[in-house]
């Protein structure tokens, strides 16, 4: 059984979805969120499927909306049942630095959150590596690194820190370095993700994104590693239980 630890359904498409994705033996789906509607659209999913479980957060591209009255949201549903994780959330420097004071504390205030109600995070982080491994070390949280893509010395910064490496479709595109690093890493420190519906993996790249291509990722990761497929999977939907404690 594979776990994806990071996807984002629509509701609209929730049956199909999750269909698709038990048919690929993918059973259990973390449906992260990028503000305060799609926390309670993913939590509303969650009612419905007991195998797909919420995180909330406010992506930092939407952090504008993020206000007070927001906040006493958030705060009400994280004590969700079905709510495994505070995400994603984090920095992203890429379009725009003209936001970058108010990305860093709403990125505070989520990692406060997290670490007194002691639940795990989903960072998102876009050239903003320096900048997101001071703030995290401010705080006591563990959690994920999704869609990592940095260096080795990176990756071994984060593990020590307590995260996970967050692997989806990058690992199989050609132009893709990443397998240069995760070869390097220890499937001890790695989860599976998708992303869907962005970043589909090879050979599917012309399709939307869905759940169902974790073991393609899968293949990909044990081809790197030296392993089979089944390691790759029981490996990581233990450290993927273990992290959202499912």
């Amino acid at each position: 059984m594979f776990i994806d630890t990071h996807c984002h359904i629509k509701k609209d498409e929730a049956n199909l979805y999750v269909s698709n994705a038990v048919d690929a033996n993918v059973q259990i789906l973390i449906n992260a969120s990028e503000d305060l509607a799609s926390s309670l659209e993913n939590i509303s999913i969650s009612e419905e499927f007991s195998n797909v479980y919420a995180c909330v957060g406010v992506h930092p591209n939407n952090v504008q909306g993020f206000n007070e009255e927001s906040l006493k949201d958030f705060e009400l549903l994280i004590k969700k049942k079905q709510v495994k994780a505070i995400g994603e959330i984090g920095l992203d420097y890429y379009y725009t630095k003209e936001d970058r004071e108010l990305q860093i504390k709403v990125f505070r205030t989520f990692l406060k959150m997290a670490e007194e109600n002691n639940l795990p995070v989903v960072i998102h982080s876009r050239e903003a590596t320096q900048d997101t491994i001071n703030i995290l070390k401010e705080y006591k949280v563990t959690g994920v690194i999704h869609c990592f893509s940095g260096s080795l010395e990176t990756a071994k910064e984060y593990i020590k820190m307590g995260f996970s490496l967050g692997v989806g479709g990058v690992l199989t595109f050609k132009n893709s370095r990443l397998f240069e690093v995760i070869k390097d890493i220890p499937l001890e420190y790695i989860v599976l993700e998708t992303d869907s519906p962005f970043l589909t993996p090879e050979p599917y790249r012309k399709y939307k994104n869905e759940s169902k291509y974790i073991p393609v990722i899968a293949e990909s990761l044990a081809n790197f590693k030296g392993v089979s497929v089944k390691e790759v999977m029981e490996v990581t939907t233990k450290n993927a239980r273990r992290i959202f404690d499912i």
